[in-house]
């Protein structure tokens, strides 16, 4: 087995790119495995994570020039598993904006990842994953997906030149089918939950010759994503909110943000200070909240999973014991949230802020509401809600009135009416 001393650092003498990054790590058993050799889980079949030499990047790092370069995700480079810029797939994965929203009780923020390509806070990810996949050979890839994670992957594959192949629940929206299909992925519905998708692709990944994507079962995603973690520290003047509430399927971010922190932490650019990490999650599909409220270390598989909340319509995730782990250190929790108040959050944010959330991130602010209301937030605590995507991949029926040009309308009966 290889040993840390023996996995130098990853750097690119050509370019001046490089890499604090080491080796990878077993979330479990802390097994390391050589980063420059394609990974997908342990040897124990647990997650795998990036380590980086944080001792010399807290040496040789400084935090005045990173912010001085240009607002991408690839600013924190550095921090990241790429080795060679030549390898990266990119389609611009700016900064995401920070939005107050002045509408409302409390110090309220939502980071807002609808900005990012593709819609979706999955372009981090898929930047990096496959970003890594092309530096280590890959050329078939395939991934289980709810939606976005999907026409992440197909349109990311179409940039490196690699087959794509996407299997979704049937109840995947249209939109979210059509834009993989856009991309030239090869696209297949399936009756079941994203879980079933999940095991259709282990099955048959020798035979087809793909390299997984899904949730935690390869290494590279959760390093994109920790980038959000990076960003609004940054955002923030490099001090955490107290609580930051992100909607959680199968968990990637929570975890990668976590990790963030450790890392800006052994880097001395922040502190000890943590936020309350909250997971929100649909009744309709909360195995997190059960098992939180239960006290359990993983979470039992949630049968019937059904939310209009598609992106955590997740009913068993692969890092359930990451997760917990992040929420209780934190002194955080899990709640669940009803689809009628997922929808009612969504009217009233686009109503009083102008931001048309997602699903998912609607149900971060109806978690909002409700512990704001029992008193588990205060007014005077910072809060920092996500939204994963953009509401356009949501369409609502809109009831409007259509008039002829000859009408005489009553618009003022109209107004009084609205």
């Amino acid at each position: 087995m290889a040993t840390i001393a023996s996995l130098p650092r990853q750097s690119c003498p050509t370019t001046g790119w490089r890499s604090y990054a080491t080796h990878l790590e077993c979330s479990v058993s802390g097994d390391v495995l050589p980063i420059a050799q394609l990974q997908g889980l342990s040897t124990s079949g647990q997650p795998l994570l990036a380590r980086y030499d944080l001792t010399r990047a807290r040496a040789e790092l400084d935090r005045d020039a990173v912010e001085a370069r240009a607002p991408d995700m690839w600013r924190y480079r550095e921090l990241l598993p790429v080795a060679d810029e030549a390898d990266i797939v990119s389609l611009g994965e700016q900064m995401t904006p920070l939005v107050a929203l002045r509408g409302h009780r409390g110090m309220l923020m939502v980071k807002d990842e609808s900005r990012l390509p593709t819609g979706s806070f999955k372009a981090r990810g898929q930047a990096t994953a496959m970003s890594m996949a092309k530096a280590l050979g890959v050329r078939r890839v395939a991934i289980p997906t709810n939606g976005n994670a999907g026409s992440a992957v197909a349109a990311y594959a179409a940039r490196a030149g690699m087959e794509a192949w996407c299997l979704c629940p049937v109840e995947t929206p249209d939109l979210h089918v059509a834009e993989m299909k856009m991309a030239g992925a090869q696209v297949v519905r399936v009756r079941g939950l994203i879980d079933d998708c999940g095991r259709m692709i282990r099955a048959a990944q020798d035979r087809m010759g793909w390299f997984p994507l899904s949730t935690m079962q390869e290494p590279y995603r959760v390093e994109g994503k920790k980038t959000m973690g990076f960003e609004l520290a940054e955002q923030l003047g490099w001090e955490l909110p107290d609580v930051i509430i992100y909607a959680t399927g199968g968990g990637t971010a929570l975890v990668a943000m976590w990790k963030a922190f450790d890392e800006l932490e052994a880097l001395g650019w922040i502190g000890s200070k943590r936020p309350r990490m909250v997971a929100a999650q649909s009744t309709g599909c909360a195995p997190i909240v059960r098992a939180f409220e239960q006290g359990l270390d993983t979470a039992p598989r949630w049968e019937n999973a059904e939310t209009i909340a598609a992106g955590i319509r997740v009913p068993c995730a692969l890092a359930d014991f990451m997760i917990l782990d992040v929420l209780r250190a934190s002194g955080g929790w899990a709640e669940a949230v009803s689809d009628d108040d997922i929808r009612a959050s969504r009217a009233q944010v686009a109503r009083k802020d102008g931001l048309l959330m997602c699903p998912e991130g609607s149900a971060t602010h109806a978690v909002y509401q409700a512990a704001l209301a029992r008193g588990d937030i205060h007014t005077d605590e910072r809060v920092l809600l996500f939204n994963c995507a953009t509401g356009l991949k949501y369409p609502m029926p809109a009831d409007v009135p259509v008039i002829d040009p000859a009408d005489d309308f009553d618009w003022m009966a109209l107004a009084a009416h609205d």
